[in-house]
């Protein structure tokens, strides 16, 4: 480990980039999937589960700490690393992607955000100064600036205005978050379905030199081939040797086709709630427990998963708990979901290191293609 926040590129095969990060809580493997905690835990798993899956960091949210159990409080005991018993690196984000979507009579000025809790109705005031202090109470080991993430459609003249604001936003944030050794501060690059926008907008925030950069906005609405189409443009205008983090991405698809664009890291709910919901992510593709063709199948999702909830439970089990909503089919289909994402990365930073990911990524599609095993 190091003493500070470094990033180094291992191997590249085509624009796919094969990296790490290296902090003092940890090192972190690039392009890397970062599971959501979003509450300080990560939803029916354990810690440990996630850290033998082979995950290396894991997302907190700043926005739904603060109200519940307020990052004071996290403070006081310890920060949210010792909070929630995960000892490896930390991202938060700023708390704005929620403010903007969850809350209830939010007014956006220049100076932030006022907005009341969808929690409780109690009011508060989110600034890019409080959504680092919080980040610093949280003690993350990555923290983001706060934007304003306009859902597509949007006007051009929306569009510009929050991408312009969030740039004003990211200068107040670094200068809040000022020098932290071993930490880092990621900028934000907004600007909607609007090319212009989105290479002014990464230019900007290049300028400010910051030691990593998120492209946000982006799997908000529009079809996955605008969001590619933005990642074309927008990855070639920030600097080689810093992280590029796809926020809120994705499906197993979204990050294969924004791997091979040269993105290194990714978010979702999509993995942990879908395992609560009966679907199961596999190498086959995806699989939904609820279907009734699966009330007598004896065999499991995948026969050749390390993962025990993948291997060990039989189709006609796990079907029966999503039925009968017991919590343990939560967890078991939580549990072979992030395993799947874990695995599709690690497979991923193998095929870059053997420059062989093109073919790979075909393979791995083909697998999705041909579909689930056929009922027995």
């Amino acid at each position: 480990m190091t003493p500070d926040f470094t990033f180094r590129l291992l191997a590249t095969d085509g624009k796919a980039r094969r990296g790490e990060i290296s902090m003092p809580r940890g090192a972190v493997r690039t392009p890397a999937f970062m599971p959501v905690g979003t509450g300080g835990t990560v939803k029916a798993m354990y810690m440990d589960q996630v850290r033998d899956l082979g995950s290396d960091i894991i997302l907190g949210n700043t926005y739904h700490l603060m109200l519940r159990p307020g990052a004071e409080r996290v403070a006081r005991l310890g920060g949210l690393h010792e909070f929630g018993r995960w000892q490896g690196p930390i991202l938060t984000d700023s708390g704005g992607f929620q403010v903007m979507s969850l809350s209830n009579l939010r007014k956006l000025t220049e100076k932030g955000v006022t907005f009341r809790s969808h929690i409780d109705g109690v009011a508060y005031e989110m600034t890019p100064e409080r959504s680092i202090e919080i980040q610093g109470l949280l003690d993350s080991d990555i923290q983001m600036q706060l934007d304003e993430c306009t859902a597509l459609p949007a006007t051009p003249e929306e569009i510009e205005r929050a991408m312009e604001l969030s740039l004003r936003w990211a200068e107040r944030c670094k200068t809040a978050f000022g020098v932290q050794p071993g930490k880092a501060m990621f900028g934000i690059v907004q600007g909607g379905d609007i090319a212009a926008l989105r290479v002014r907008s990464a230019q900007a925030l290049s300028a400010l030199d910051l030691k990593g950069y998120a492209v946000g906005g982006l799997a908000v609405g529009e079809p996955q081939a605008v969001m590619l189409d933005m990642l074309d443009i927008t990855c070639p205008e920030l600097p080689a040797d810093k992280p590029r983090y796809l926020m809120g991405v994705g499906t197993p698809d979204d990050i294969l086709k924004s791997v091979a664009r040269g993105i290194d890291m990714f978010d979702c709910v999509m993995p942990t709630r879908a395992g609560r919901h009966g679907l199961a992510y596999t190498r086959r593709g995806k699989v939904n427990l609820k279907n009734a063709r699966h009330a007598e199948d004896p065999r499991p999702l995948d026969e050749e998963s390390d993962c025990p909830a993948s291997r060990d439970y039989s189709r006609a089990y796990l079907h029966h708990l999503v039925r009968s909503q017991e919590a343990l089919g939560a967890m078991l289909l939580t549990w072979n979901n992030l395993a799947y994402y874990q695995s599709l990365m690690q497979d991923i930073r193998g095929a870059i290191e053997a420059r062989n990911f093109e073919a790979q990524a075909a393979e791995i599609s083909e697998g999705w293609a041909r579909g689930d095993i056929p009922a027995l």
